[in-house]
């Protein structure tokens, strides 16, 4: 998958993941689309282990055209990630 389909991925990923998740994590476009990405990564990671029961990532990943299972697992991931960063940032 390209940069821009990642960018595109991650700001989906990352503003759905914000809408459903509860509270306020601020941020603007810029911090969605890392939240995306990062959400993306760890969403892509999971679905490998689920589907593969490995952690080895296949290099092409949601340019397979898997497009509505990549997407729902990059919001998982991301959910994740708002998560854990209001863990780090609660405590600082």
């Amino acid at each position: 998958m390209n940069i821009i389909g990642w960018v595109v991925l991650g700001l989906v990923a990352g503003a759905l993941a914000k809408m459903i998740y509860p509270g306020s994590q601020g941020g603007g476009l810029i911090a969605t689309m890392v939240l995306g990405i990062v959400g993306a990564f760890i969403g892509g990671t999971l679905y490998t282990l689920v589907t593969k029961g490995s952690f080895v990532m296949a290099s092409s990943g949601a340019a397979t055209g898997a497009l509505i299972p990549s997407l729902i697992f990059a919001v998982i991931g991301s959910m994740i990630a708002i998560f854990i960063w209001g863990l780090i940032t609660r405590n600082a």
